[in-house]
């Protein structure tokens, strides 16, 4: 099953600010559930904000670890 993530993420010099709007069955919910956000507060002056991505369900997205990046470049 595929389902559409929402999301919305703000940046400035000071900090990334991302919240997950909403987990829907299908573009089209996502894309209106987008269109109904663009029309609030603080949403509608960073439109640019907005991403759609597509996941399946069950399957594992990540598979690698992370760590320390400048602990990497040495």
């Amino acid at each position: 099953m595929v389902v559409y993530l929402l999301h919305h993420v703000r940046e400035d010099e000071e900090s990334e600010d991302i919240k997950l709007c909403g987990v829907y069955s299908s573009q089209s919910l996502a894309e209106a559930a987008r269109a109904q956000l663009s029309l609030c507060s603080g949403f509608r002056d960073y439109l640019d904000g907005f991403s759609i991505d597509e996941y399946v369900l069950d399957r594992m997205e990540w598979s690698e670890g992370f760590g320390d990046m400048t602990a990497d470049e040495s």
